[in-house]
Protein backbone atom coordinates (compact mmCIF):
# COMPACT_ATOMS: atom_id res chain seq x y z
CA UNK A 1 0.00 0.00 0.00
CA UNK A 2 1.35 3.04 -0.82
CA UNK A 3 -0.03 7.15 -0.97
CA UNK A 4 0.06 9.83 -2.92
CA UNK A 5 -1.05 13.40 -3.83
CA UNK A 6 -2.78 14.60 -7.29
CA UNK A 7 -3.16 18.10 -8.00
CA UNK A 8 -5.37 19.42 -10.57
CA UNK A 9 -5.72 23.37 -11.12
CA UNK A 10 -8.75 24.45 -12.83
CA UNK A 11 -10.20 27.82 -13.87
CA UNK A 12 -11.51 28.80 -10.15
CA UNK A 13 -10.36 26.18 -8.12
CA UNK A 14 -7.35 23.38 -7.09
CA UNK A 15 -8.71 20.21 -6.27
CA UNK A 16 -6.06 17.69 -4.56
CA UNK A 17 -6.26 13.85 -3.80
CA UNK A 18 -5.06 11.43 -2.09
CA UNK A 19 -4.87 8.45 -3.60
CA UNK A 20 -3.84 4.56 -2.36
CA UNK A 21 -2.06 2.51 -5.08
CA UNK A 22 -4.68 -0.69 -3.74
CA UNK A 23 -7.57 1.10 -2.74
CA UNK A 24 -7.89 3.91 -4.59
CA UNK A 25 -8.98 7.61 -4.08
CA UNK A 26 -8.86 7.82 -0.10
CA UNK A 27 -10.38 11.44 0.41
CA UNK A 28 -10.12 15.11 -1.40
CA UNK A 29 -9.79 18.74 -1.17
CA UNK A 30 -10.74 21.72 -3.05
CA UNK A 31 -9.91 25.64 -2.38
CA UNK A 32 -11.22 28.24 -5.00
CA UNK A 33 -9.14 31.32 -5.51
CA UNK A 34 -10.45 34.47 -7.37
CA UNK A 35 -10.72 35.10 -11.26
CA UNK A 36 -10.41 38.49 -12.59
CA UNK A 37 -12.20 39.67 -15.06
CA UNK A 38 -13.11 43.02 -16.53
CA UNK A 39 -16.57 44.13 -17.60
CA UNK A 40 -15.15 46.65 -20.48
CA UNK A 41 -13.34 43.83 -21.71
CA UNK A 42 -14.66 40.39 -22.40
CA UNK A 43 -11.35 39.36 -23.18
CA UNK A 44 -9.45 39.86 -20.04
CA UNK A 45 -8.60 36.90 -17.68
CA UNK A 46 -6.30 37.33 -15.42
CA UNK A 47 -4.89 34.76 -11.92
CA UNK A 48 -2.78 35.58 -9.29
CA UNK A 49 0.13 32.75 -8.42
CA UNK A 50 -0.19 33.42 -4.66
CA UNK A 51 -3.56 33.22 -4.24
CA UNK A 52 -3.45 29.65 -6.40
CA UNK A 53 -0.63 28.67 -4.02
CA UNK A 54 -2.77 29.60 -1.08
CA UNK A 55 -5.55 27.65 -2.05
CA UNK A 56 -2.88 24.62 -3.06
CA UNK A 57 -1.80 24.65 0.28
CA UNK A 58 -5.93 24.50 1.55
CA UNK A 59 -6.45 22.12 -0.75
CA UNK A 60 -3.92 19.62 0.46
CA UNK A 61 -4.64 19.38 4.15
CA UNK A 62 -7.61 19.45 3.53
CA UNK A 63 -7.43 16.26 1.49
CA UNK A 64 -5.04 14.95 3.74
CA UNK A 65 -8.12 15.59 6.94
CA UNK A 66 -10.66 13.31 4.59
CA UNK A 67 -8.51 10.40 3.37
CA UNK A 68 -7.37 10.23 7.31
CA UNK A 69 -4.02 9.71 6.18
CA UNK A 70 -0.76 11.08 7.43
CA UNK A 71 1.41 13.74 5.07
CA UNK A 72 4.48 11.99 6.16
CA UNK A 73 2.63 8.99 4.14
CA UNK A 74 2.89 10.48 1.10
CA UNK A 75 5.56 9.39 -0.99
CA UNK A 76 5.30 11.78 -4.24
CA UNK A 77 2.85 14.82 -5.41
CA UNK A 78 2.28 15.84 -8.83
CA UNK A 79 0.05 18.47 -10.50
CA UNK A 80 -1.54 19.78 -13.66
CA UNK A 81 -3.10 23.18 -14.38
CA UNK A 82 -4.92 24.79 -17.47
CA UNK A 83 -3.12 25.83 -20.52
CA UNK A 84 -1.90 28.08 -21.88
CA UNK A 85 -1.65 29.99 -18.80
CA UNK A 86 1.34 32.30 -18.92
CA UNK A 87 3.01 34.75 -15.90
CA UNK A 88 5.77 36.90 -17.04
CA UNK A 89 8.84 36.07 -14.31
CA UNK A 90 11.87 37.75 -13.13
CA UNK A 91 15.58 36.28 -12.66
CA UNK A 92 14.35 34.86 -9.91
CA UNK A 93 11.35 33.09 -11.28
CA UNK A 94 8.89 35.78 -8.90
CA UNK A 95 6.05 37.06 -11.14
CA UNK A 96 6.30 40.29 -12.58
CA UNK A 97 2.10 40.21 -13.29
CA UNK A 98 -0.42 37.71 -12.88
CA UNK A 99 -1.49 35.06 -15.07
CA UNK A 100 -2.30 35.56 -19.05
CA UNK A 101 -5.17 32.91 -18.07
CA UNK A 102 -6.07 30.24 -20.87
CA UNK A 103 -8.90 31.73 -21.88
CA UNK A 104 -7.74 35.57 -22.06
CA UNK A 105 -7.91 36.22 -25.52
CA UNK A 106 -6.73 39.76 -25.38
CA UNK A 107 -3.42 38.44 -28.05
CA UNK A 108 -5.52 38.09 -30.97
CA UNK A 109 -3.95 41.22 -33.04
CA UNK A 110 -0.67 39.50 -31.90
CA UNK A 111 -1.80 35.69 -32.47
CA UNK A 112 -2.45 37.34 -36.06
CA UNK A 113 0.79 38.75 -36.54
CA UNK A 114 2.39 35.21 -35.57
CA UNK A 115 0.20 33.34 -37.79
CA UNK A 116 0.76 35.91 -41.38
CA UNK A 117 4.54 35.84 -40.09
CA UNK A 118 5.08 32.53 -40.05
CA UNK A 119 3.09 31.64 -43.50
CA UNK A 120 5.37 34.93 -45.09
CA UNK A 121 8.52 32.77 -43.46
CA UNK A 122 7.43 29.36 -44.42
CA UNK A 123 8.01 28.40 -40.97
CA UNK A 124 6.90 24.93 -41.10
CA UNK A 125 6.23 24.69 -36.97
CA UNK A 126 3.12 26.34 -38.19
CA UNK A 127 2.24 23.50 -39.47
CA UNK A 128 2.51 21.77 -36.00
CA UNK A 129 -0.10 23.26 -34.34
CA UNK A 130 -2.62 23.46 -37.50
CA UNK A 131 -1.85 25.95 -39.98
CA UNK A 132 -2.88 29.30 -37.41
CA UNK A 133 -1.55 30.20 -34.05
CA UNK A 134 -4.11 31.33 -31.28
CA UNK A 135 -4.71 34.11 -29.17
CA UNK A 136 -5.00 31.69 -26.49
CA UNK A 137 -1.17 30.71 -27.09
CA UNK A 138 2.16 31.41 -25.06
CA UNK A 139 4.15 33.74 -27.63
CA UNK A 140 1.30 35.98 -28.51
CA UNK A 141 0.53 36.29 -24.60
CA UNK A 142 4.28 37.14 -23.78
CA UNK A 143 4.33 39.82 -26.70
CA UNK A 144 0.94 41.31 -25.78
CA UNK A 145 2.49 41.83 -22.36
CA UNK A 146 5.55 43.03 -23.90
CA UNK A 147 3.70 45.72 -25.55
CA UNK A 148 1.33 46.65 -23.00
CA UNK A 149 3.97 46.82 -19.84
CA UNK A 150 7.44 48.88 -21.15
CA UNK A 151 8.20 49.19 -17.20
CA UNK A 152 8.61 45.94 -16.64
CA UNK A 153 10.46 44.79 -20.06
CA UNK A 154 13.82 45.44 -18.39
CA UNK A 155 13.28 42.47 -15.32
CA UNK A 156 11.81 40.34 -17.74
CA UNK A 157 13.96 37.29 -17.51
CA UNK A 158 11.35 34.90 -18.78
CA UNK A 159 7.73 33.21 -19.00
CA UNK A 160 6.73 30.30 -17.59
CA UNK A 161 3.10 28.06 -18.61
CA UNK A 162 1.23 27.66 -15.07
CA UNK A 163 2.37 23.92 -14.50
CA UNK A 164 6.25 25.00 -14.92
CA UNK A 165 5.91 27.78 -12.61
CA UNK A 166 3.98 25.87 -10.28
CA UNK A 167 6.47 22.67 -9.98
CA UNK A 168 9.14 25.28 -9.62
CA UNK A 169 7.78 26.71 -7.16
CA UNK A 170 7.17 24.04 -4.95
CA UNK A 171 10.68 22.29 -5.52
CA UNK A 172 12.22 25.88 -4.44
CA UNK A 173 13.67 26.38 -8.30
CA UNK A 174 14.32 30.01 -8.44
CA UNK A 175 16.99 29.29 -11.39
CA UNK A 176 16.11 29.74 -15.20
CA UNK A 177 18.68 27.30 -16.04
CA UNK A 178 16.84 24.44 -13.79
CA UNK A 179 13.21 25.75 -14.72
CA UNK A 180 10.99 22.59 -15.77
CA UNK A 181 9.40 23.12 -18.80
CA UNK A 182 6.75 20.74 -19.67
CA UNK A 183 6.98 19.50 -22.94
CA UNK A 184 3.11 18.90 -23.21
CA UNK A 185 2.73 22.60 -22.52
CA UNK A 186 5.87 23.66 -24.60
CA UNK A 187 5.55 21.78 -27.84
CA UNK A 188 1.42 22.43 -27.73
CA UNK A 189 1.30 26.08 -27.00
CA UNK A 190 5.23 27.46 -28.12
CA UNK A 191 5.85 25.63 -31.22
CA UNK A 192 8.30 23.96 -29.14
CA UNK A 193 10.01 21.02 -31.49
CA UNK A 194 12.96 19.48 -31.14
CA UNK A 195 12.73 18.10 -34.68
CA UNK A 196 13.06 21.58 -36.18
CA UNK A 197 15.51 22.74 -33.34
CA UNK A 198 13.32 23.40 -30.58
CA UNK A 199 11.73 27.16 -30.67
CA UNK A 200 11.18 28.59 -34.37
CA UNK A 201 14.71 30.67 -35.35
CA UNK A 202 15.62 34.26 -34.09
CA UNK A 203 15.01 35.69 -37.62
CA UNK A 204 11.44 34.56 -37.36
CA UNK A 205 10.36 36.32 -33.87
CA UNK A 206 12.20 39.27 -34.70
CA UNK A 207 10.24 39.31 -37.78
CA UNK A 208 7.26 39.12 -35.59
CA UNK A 209 8.20 41.59 -33.58
CA UNK A 210 11.87 43.61 -32.25
CA UNK A 211 10.35 43.23 -28.91
CA UNK A 212 10.24 39.51 -29.29
CA UNK A 213 14.11 39.61 -30.21
CA UNK A 214 16.29 37.21 -27.53
CA UNK A 215 13.33 36.08 -26.21
CA UNK A 216 14.31 32.77 -27.71
CA UNK A 217 17.35 32.40 -25.57
CA UNK A 218 15.19 33.52 -21.89
CA UNK A 219 13.24 30.23 -22.69
CA UNK A 220 15.84 28.26 -20.96
CA UNK A 221 15.53 25.36 -18.32
CA UNK A 222 15.13 21.28 -18.65
CA UNK A 223 12.36 20.25 -21.30
CA UNK A 224 11.14 17.17 -19.97
CA UNK A 225 8.02 14.78 -20.50
CA UNK A 226 6.21 14.49 -17.14
CA UNK A 227 7.67 10.46 -16.95
CA UNK A 228 11.02 12.89 -15.52
CA UNK A 229 11.12 14.61 -12.29
CA UNK A 230 11.16 17.92 -11.79
CA UNK A 231 12.40 18.48 -8.54
CA UNK A 232 11.76 17.61 -5.06
CA UNK A 233 9.69 19.10 -2.31
CA UNK A 234 11.25 21.74 -0.53
CA UNK A 235 10.93 22.16 3.42
CA UNK A 236 8.66 25.30 2.71
CA UNK A 237 6.66 23.91 0.69
CA UNK A 238 6.31 20.47 2.69
CA UNK A 239 5.73 22.69 5.60
CA UNK A 240 2.76 24.64 3.93
CA UNK A 241 1.17 21.42 2.18
CA UNK A 242 1.44 19.14 5.69
CA UNK A 243 3.58 16.69 3.71
CA UNK A 244 7.16 15.17 4.24
CA UNK A 245 9.84 16.98 2.26
CA UNK A 246 12.24 15.94 0.01
CA UNK A 247 9.51 13.65 -1.92
CA UNK A 248 9.59 13.81 -5.88
CA UNK A 249 7.52 16.11 -8.08
CA UNK A 250 6.91 15.12 -11.48
CA UNK A 251 7.16 17.63 -14.55
CA UNK A 252 3.54 18.76 -15.31
CA UNK A 253 1.48 18.83 -17.72
CA UNK A 254 -1.93 20.06 -18.96
CA UNK A 255 -5.26 19.24 -16.96
CA UNK A 256 -7.35 17.98 -19.59
CA UNK A 257 -4.36 15.65 -20.74
CA UNK A 258 -3.85 14.36 -17.83
CA UNK A 259 -7.36 14.26 -17.36
CA UNK A 260 -7.39 11.77 -20.53
CA UNK A 261 -4.97 9.54 -18.70
CA UNK A 262 -7.63 9.35 -15.42
CA UNK A 263 -10.03 8.63 -18.14
CA UNK A 264 -8.12 5.76 -19.06
CA UNK A 265 -7.04 6.47 -22.78
CA UNK A 266 -5.56 4.25 -25.09
CA UNK A 267 -4.36 3.99 -28.69
CA UNK A 268 -7.21 4.55 -30.79
CA UNK A 269 -9.07 6.79 -28.33
CA UNK A 270 -10.77 10.51 -28.02
CA UNK A 271 -11.45 11.77 -25.13
CA UNK A 272 -13.70 14.84 -24.75
CA UNK A 273 -12.55 16.46 -21.71
CA UNK A 274 -16.09 18.35 -21.41
CA UNK A 275 -15.65 20.91 -18.94
CA UNK A 276 -15.83 25.17 -18.71
CA UNK A 277 -14.50 24.36 -22.20
CA UNK A 278 -13.60 21.49 -24.20
CA UNK A 279 -10.25 20.15 -24.72
CA UNK A 280 -10.30 16.50 -27.39
CA UNK A 281 -7.34 14.46 -26.62
CA UNK A 282 -5.86 11.79 -28.52
CA UNK A 283 -2.72 9.64 -28.75
CA UNK A 284 -1.33 8.55 -31.61
CA UNK A 285 1.76 6.47 -32.45
CA UNK A 286 2.44 8.47 -35.20
CA UNK A 287 3.32 12.24 -36.05
CA UNK A 288 0.37 12.89 -37.91
CA UNK A 289 -0.09 16.35 -38.30
CA UNK A 290 -3.98 17.54 -39.04
CA UNK A 291 -5.08 21.13 -40.60
CA UNK A 292 -6.73 23.39 -37.81
CA UNK A 293 -5.80 20.99 -35.03
CA UNK A 294 -3.63 22.75 -32.38
CA UNK A 295 -0.96 20.23 -31.03
CA UNK A 296 0.22 17.10 -32.45
CA UNK A 297 3.16 16.66 -29.98
CA UNK A 298 5.57 13.96 -29.39
CA UNK A 299 5.92 12.95 -25.70
CA UNK A 300 2.73 14.84 -24.56
CA UNK A 301 -0.26 13.05 -22.86
CA UNK A 302 1.28 10.04 -22.41
CA UNK A 303 5.41 10.38 -22.71
CA UNK A 304 5.76 7.22 -25.11
CA UNK A 305 3.04 8.77 -27.84
CA UNK A 306 2.36 11.57 -29.82
CA UNK A 307 -0.31 13.47 -28.05
CA UNK A 308 -2.68 15.30 -30.13
CA UNK A 309 -4.87 17.87 -28.86
CA UNK A 310 -8.03 20.61 -30.36
CA UNK A 311 -11.18 21.54 -28.47
CA UNK A 312 -13.77 23.78 -28.04
CA UNK A 313 -13.43 27.28 -26.75
CA UNK A 314 -17.05 27.65 -24.64
CA UNK A 315 -18.47 24.77 -23.41
CA UNK A 316 -19.56 24.71 -19.63
CA UNK A 317 -19.27 28.15 -19.75
CA UNK A 318 -22.58 28.53 -22.69
CA UNK A 319 -24.31 26.47 -20.58
CA UNK A 320 -23.62 28.44 -17.29
CA UNK A 321 -24.41 31.98 -19.46
CA UNK A 322 -27.99 30.55 -20.71
CA UNK A 323 -28.93 29.64 -17.32
CA UNK A 324 -27.58 32.93 -15.73
CA UNK A 325 -29.69 34.85 -18.44
CA UNK A 326 -32.56 32.80 -17.53
CA UNK A 327 -32.06 33.55 -13.50
CA UNK A 328 -31.45 29.80 -12.55
CA UNK A 329 -28.63 27.25 -12.46
CA UNK A 330 -27.63 24.36 -15.30
CA UNK A 331 -29.06 21.74 -12.47
CA UNK A 332 -31.98 23.32 -12.82
CA UNK A 333 -32.43 23.88 -16.14
CA UNK A 334 -31.21 20.16 -16.77
CA UNK A 335 -33.98 18.30 -15.19
CA UNK A 336 -36.01 18.84 -17.85
CA UNK A 337 -33.36 17.63 -20.68
CA UNK A 338 -34.02 13.81 -20.81
CA UNK A 339 -37.45 13.92 -22.34
CA UNK A 340 -35.50 16.00 -25.55
CA UNK A 341 -35.71 14.28 -28.54
CA UNK A 342 -33.17 15.26 -31.23
CA UNK A 343 -34.01 18.04 -32.99
CA UNK A 344 -37.22 19.02 -31.50
CA UNK A 345 -36.54 22.66 -30.42
CA UNK A 346 -35.90 23.89 -33.87
CA UNK A 347 -32.79 25.51 -33.10
CA UNK A 348 -29.15 25.44 -34.15
CA UNK A 349 -26.72 26.65 -32.06
CA UNK A 350 -23.05 27.71 -33.05
CA UNK A 351 -20.68 27.38 -29.94
CA UNK A 352 -18.49 30.55 -30.87
CA UNK A 353 -19.54 32.67 -27.46
CA UNK A 354 -15.58 32.31 -26.70
CA UNK A 355 -14.28 32.30 -30.25
CA UNK A 356 -13.53 29.00 -32.22
CA UNK A 357 -10.15 27.20 -31.10
CA UNK A 358 -10.35 24.59 -33.14
CA UNK A 359 -10.38 23.89 -36.77
CA UNK A 360 -11.10 27.84 -37.51
CA UNK A 361 -8.37 28.90 -34.56
CA UNK A 362 -9.96 32.34 -34.41
CA UNK A 363 -11.14 34.15 -31.55
CA UNK A 364 -13.26 36.56 -33.62
CA UNK A 365 -16.88 34.53 -33.95
CA UNK A 366 -19.40 35.00 -31.58
CA UNK A 367 -22.40 32.60 -30.99
CA UNK A 368 -24.90 32.40 -33.40
CA UNK A 369 -28.65 30.93 -32.49
CA UNK A 370 -30.67 30.29 -35.09
CA UNK A 371 -34.58 29.35 -35.43
CA UNK A 372 -35.75 31.18 -32.67
CA UNK A 373 -39.73 30.97 -32.19
CA UNK A 374 -42.15 33.41 -29.48
CA UNK A 375 -42.43 29.88 -27.52
CA UNK A 376 -38.47 28.88 -26.76
CA UNK A 377 -37.62 28.11 -23.64
CA UNK A 378 -34.29 28.93 -21.74
CA UNK A 379 -34.38 25.31 -21.78
CA UNK A 380 -34.54 25.02 -25.48
CA UNK A 381 -31.86 26.92 -25.72
CA UNK A 382 -29.92 24.92 -23.35
CA UNK A 383 -30.82 21.67 -25.49
CA UNK A 384 -29.67 23.41 -28.26
CA UNK A 385 -26.52 24.71 -27.11
CA UNK A 386 -25.49 21.12 -25.68
CA UNK A 387 -26.42 19.83 -29.54
CA UNK A 388 -24.23 22.46 -31.26
CA UNK A 389 -20.64 21.89 -29.00
CA UNK A 390 -21.93 17.96 -29.73
CA UNK A 391 -21.66 18.89 -33.87
CA UNK A 392 -18.60 21.28 -33.34
CA UNK A 393 -16.95 18.24 -31.89
CA UNK A 394 -18.21 16.02 -34.85
CA UNK A 395 -16.38 18.78 -37.46
CA UNK A 396 -13.42 18.60 -35.18
CA UNK A 397 -13.13 14.43 -35.28
CA UNK A 398 -14.07 14.38 -38.65
CA UNK A 399 -10.87 16.46 -39.59
CA UNK A 400 -8.77 14.09 -37.33
CA UNK A 401 -9.67 11.04 -39.16
CA UNK A 402 -9.40 12.60 -42.78
CA UNK A 403 -5.90 12.99 -41.52
CA UNK A 404 -4.95 9.42 -40.38
CA UNK A 405 -5.84 9.93 -36.04
CA UNK A 406 -7.65 6.52 -35.28
CA UNK A 407 -10.75 7.17 -33.51
CA UNK A 408 -12.05 3.47 -32.15
CA UNK A 409 -13.59 4.96 -29.35
CA UNK A 410 -14.66 8.00 -27.54
CA UNK A 411 -14.86 8.98 -24.11
CA UNK A 412 -16.51 11.66 -22.22
CA UNK A 413 -14.72 13.00 -19.34
CA UNK A 414 -14.07 16.00 -18.05
CA UNK A 415 -17.02 17.15 -14.82
CA UNK A 416 -19.91 17.85 -16.75
CA UNK A 417 -20.80 14.40 -18.88
CA UNK A 418 -20.99 12.62 -15.18
CA UNK A 419 -23.45 14.87 -14.10
CA UNK A 420 -25.59 15.33 -17.27
CA UNK A 421 -26.17 12.24 -18.94
CA UNK A 422 -28.53 14.15 -21.32
CA UNK A 423 -25.11 15.44 -22.89
CA UNK A 424 -23.95 11.83 -23.62
CA UNK A 425 -26.99 10.67 -25.10
CA UNK A 426 -26.70 13.63 -27.48
CA UNK A 427 -22.91 13.05 -28.12
CA UNK A 428 -24.07 9.36 -28.81
CA UNK A 429 -26.50 10.14 -31.57
CA UNK A 430 -24.58 13.21 -33.09
CA UNK A 431 -20.92 11.43 -33.57
CA UNK A 432 -23.12 8.14 -34.54
CA UNK A 433 -21.36 5.97 -32.27
CA UNK A 434 -20.89 4.91 -28.26
CA UNK A 435 -19.76 7.31 -26.24
CA UNK A 436 -18.00 6.10 -22.49
CA UNK A 437 -18.32 7.49 -19.70
CA UNK A 438 -16.36 7.05 -16.74
CA UNK A 439 -18.45 5.77 -13.35
CA UNK A 440 -16.61 7.42 -10.78
CA UNK A 441 -14.86 10.62 -10.39
CA UNK A 442 -11.82 10.44 -12.55
CA UNK A 443 -10.84 14.11 -11.66
CA UNK A 444 -6.89 14.51 -10.25
CA UNK A 445 -6.71 11.03 -10.89
CA UNK A 446 -4.33 11.36 -13.64
CA UNK A 447 -1.71 13.51 -11.79
CA UNK A 448 -2.04 10.70 -9.41
CA UNK A 449 -1.05 8.08 -11.92
CA UNK A 450 2.14 10.41 -12.38
CA UNK A 451 2.93 10.92 -8.98
CA UNK A 452 2.42 6.80 -8.26
CA UNK A 453 4.66 6.82 -11.47
CA UNK A 454 7.82 9.31 -9.84
CA UNK A 455 7.62 7.45 -6.76
CA UNK A 456 8.19 3.97 -8.46
CA UNK A 457 4.97 2.14 -7.42
CA UNK A 458 3.61 1.65 -10.89
CA UNK A 459 6.37 1.33 -14.15
CA UNK A 460 4.26 2.21 -16.59
CA UNK A 461 0.65 4.36 -17.45
CA UNK A 462 -1.15 1.45 -18.38
CA UNK A 463 -0.54 -0.68 -15.16
CA UNK A 464 -1.65 2.13 -13.45
CA UNK A 465 -4.47 2.76 -15.15
CA UNK A 466 -5.44 -0.62 -14.83
CA UNK A 467 -5.16 -0.66 -10.72
CA UNK A 468 -6.96 2.79 -10.90
CA UNK A 469 -9.20 3.63 -13.61
CA UNK A 470 -13.21 3.09 -13.19
CA UNK A 471 -15.21 0.94 -15.77
CA UNK A 472 -17.09 2.28 -17.83
CA UNK A 473 -20.49 3.51 -18.47
CA UNK A 474 -21.70 2.96 -22.00
CA UNK A 475 -24.11 5.31 -23.94
CA UNK A 476 -25.08 3.70 -27.40
CA UNK A 477 -26.72 5.59 -30.72
CA UNK A 478 -30.35 5.95 -31.39
CA UNK A 479 -31.20 5.16 -34.76
CA UNK A 480 -33.67 7.34 -35.56
CA UNK A 481 -31.99 10.19 -33.67
CA UNK A 482 -28.95 9.44 -35.74
CA UNK A 483 -30.66 10.18 -38.88
CA UNK A 484 -32.18 12.99 -37.44
CA UNK A 485 -29.16 14.62 -36.75
CA UNK A 486 -26.86 13.60 -39.41
CA UNK A 487 -29.65 15.75 -41.14
CA UNK A 488 -28.69 18.56 -38.88
CA UNK A 489 -25.18 18.62 -38.93
CA UNK A 490 -25.39 19.00 -42.90
CA UNK A 491 -26.55 22.07 -42.16
CA UNK A 492 -24.43 22.65 -39.12
CA UNK A 493 -21.41 22.23 -40.86
CA UNK A 494 -22.32 24.19 -43.99
CA UNK A 495 -22.78 27.35 -41.71
CA UNK A 496 -19.75 26.58 -39.42
CA UNK A 497 -17.21 27.24 -42.49
CA UNK A 498 -19.74 29.76 -44.09
CA UNK A 499 -20.28 32.03 -41.41
CA UNK A 500 -16.51 30.75 -39.57
CA UNK A 501 -14.11 31.96 -42.29
CA UNK A 502 -13.60 35.31 -43.89
CA UNK A 503 -12.87 34.14 -46.43
CA UNK A 504 -15.57 31.78 -47.26
CA UNK A 505 -17.59 32.37 -50.65
CA UNK A 506 -21.26 32.57 -51.50
CA UNK A 507 -23.17 29.60 -49.66
CA UNK A 508 -27.00 29.00 -50.12
CA UNK A 509 -28.85 29.05 -46.95
CA UNK A 510 -32.06 29.75 -47.61
CA UNK A 511 -32.94 25.86 -47.02
CA UNK A 512 -31.87 26.27 -43.23
CA UNK A 513 -34.54 27.91 -41.43
CA UNK A 514 -37.10 25.83 -43.28
CA UNK A 515 -35.93 22.67 -42.72
CA UNK A 516 -34.73 23.55 -38.48
CA UNK A 517 -38.68 23.70 -39.23
CA UNK A 518 -39.23 20.78 -40.97
CA UNK A 519 -37.25 18.78 -38.77
CA UNK A 520 -38.84 19.85 -35.58
CA UNK A 521 -42.16 19.68 -36.56
CA UNK A 522 -41.11 16.02 -37.81
CA UNK A 523 -39.65 15.11 -34.36
CA UNK A 524 -42.94 16.44 -32.54
CA UNK A 525 -44.87 14.42 -34.88
CA UNK A 526 -46.93 17.46 -36.23
CA UNK A 527 -47.74 18.63 -40.00
CA UNK A 528 -48.42 22.13 -39.73
CA UNK A 529 -44.64 23.40 -39.58
CA UNK A 530 -43.56 20.42 -42.45
CA UNK A 531 -46.30 21.95 -44.94
CA UNK A 532 -44.85 25.48 -43.90
CA UNK A 533 -41.48 24.23 -44.52
CA UNK A 534 -42.51 23.11 -47.59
Amino acid sequence: MSIVAGADFGTLSVRVSVFDSAKGRLGSGVAEYPLMRKASDPDFATQSHAEQMRALAEATRRALREAGAEGDAVEAIALDTTGSSVIPVDEKLQPLDDYYLWWDHRAWAEAARITDAAHEFGLEAIQWCGGTYSSEWGFAKLLHWLRHNPDKRARFATALENCDMVAATLCGITSLAEAPRSICAMGHKWMWNPALGGFPPEEFLAKVDPLLACVREKLAGRYQTSDRIAGNLSAEWADKLGIRAGIPVPVGAFDAHWDAVGANIRLGDVVNVVGTSTCIIAISDEATLVPGVCGVVPGSVDPARTGVEAGLSATGDIFEAIARRAGTTVAALSKGLGAYRAGQTGLLRMSWDNGDRTVLVTPELSGVTLGWRLTHTATDELFAAIEGTAFHTRVILDRMAEHGVPIRRVINGGGIPRKNMALNRVYANVLGKPVLVPDGDVTSLGSAIFAFLAAGIFHTIEEAQAALCPPFITVEPELAAVATYNTLFGLYQKLYFALGQKTSGPVEIGDVLPMLRQVAAQVRGGESAAIAAN
